[in-house]
């Protein structure tokens, strides 16, 4: 690991000021950064440690709840108003990574996490894009069993790992952040980046800017988050979905949002996907239809095309089992 200066701030303000210094990163949980280190994918000259910062509060917000960017994960997946309102969110978090790292993992932390590579994260494989912008990309040729099969590029082929995204994506959270030119609010439709020609680049962040905190609207009740895997816990997912489903007292679906992981740069969405589901019942025909809406165009790999069907086949399930909840 390279040799680093170490800087606890004791407030946003002050560590805004700190990462104004060059090579500066900031550190929150640190099970991502850490272990990136370790590697020498990551070379920061200075950590910015923001433990201390007080942004660690869920309170209700304008209707829906505002989630601060230091709360742990596992703090966030057991508070009440996480699991009454927002179950997504809740089991999303639950089945991500183990106890130990969720206790220290936070939903700052989690929104950074780089993307999900073996060639990104081996130096020893010199073509990376993502570390050496213009090198190549090892995995258009390698072993590619868990990388993308929609919104890939030539450049880029890694996943994002992040199940707590993927939720927050059919939530629609807001990321609300403060640099040095102000304040913020991010959809988090906009927050990733797909690679095309700049994988090195996972999000829209500014790199002198601080996540703050997470909004979350209004919604009803029923959504479900279904993760397929290797194993049953500790695995990042092969294909994951968030589901949100609006029924009337009718039993019709007035709005839906889904959302993927594990198959794309970012959590993937396709709203025209979603549209098919509104004003019809919740059943299979109509979960088929948004399936194929959503995994059209998918381009899979050598050694992954296994993750079209298995994808259809998760959508279904994680609908059905939404439309059951009450």
């Amino acid at each position: 690991m390279r040799q680093f200066a170490y800087q606890r701030a004791a407030d946003a303000s002050d560590a805004l000021s700190a990462i104004a210094q060059p090579e500066s990163k900031f550190l929150g949980g640190g099970t991502n950064l850490v272990d990136l280190m370790k590697m020498g994918v990551e070379r920061p000259v200075r950590l910015i440690d923001i433990t201390r910062v007080p942004l660690s509060t869920i309170e209700e917000h304008g209707g829906g709840v505002r989630i601060g960017a230091m709360a742990r994960n596992s703090d966030v997946a057991a508070h009440p108003l996480i699991r009454q309102r927002y179950p997504v969110l809740s089991e999303a978090l639950l089945s991500g990574a183990s106890p130990q790292l969720r206790n220290m993992a936070t939903m700052g932390g989690n929104l950074m996490q780089r993307t999900r590579c073996y060639y990104f994260y081996d130096p020893s494989f010199r073509e990376c894009n993502k570390r050496t912008p213009g090198s190549g990309c090892a995995a258009l040729h390698g072993f590619s069993r868990i990388h993308a099969i929609l919104g890939a590029s030539q450049h880029c082929i890694a996943t994002h790992p992040s199940d707590m995204c993927v939720a927050l994506a059919a939530l629609e959270a807001v990321i609300n952040v403060r640099g040095p030119r102000g304040e913020r609010a991010i959809p988090m439709a906009s927050f990733h980046r797909l690679p095309g020609t700049t994988p090195h680049l996972d999000t829209n962040l500014q790199r002198d800017e601080l996540i703050t905190s997470i909004d979350l609207p209004s919604i009803a009740p029923r959504s479900h988050y279904l993760k397929i895997r290797d194993r049953n816990s500790y695995a990042f997912a092969l294909v994951s979905v968030a589901a949100v489903l609006d029924i009337d007292g009718s039993g019709v679906i007035r709005e839906a949002r889904l959302a993927l992981g594990g198959v794309s740069h970012k959590p993937w969405r396709v709203p025209e996907a979603e549209g098919i589901l509104a004003g019809r019942k919740p059943e299979e025909a109509a979960y088929k239809a948004a399936a194929d809406a959503l995994l059209k165009g998918a381009r899979p790999q050598r050694y992954n095309g296994f993750k079209v069907e298995l994808a259809r086949r998760s959508i279904v399930r994680a609908l059905t089992t939404t439309a059951a909840t009450a």
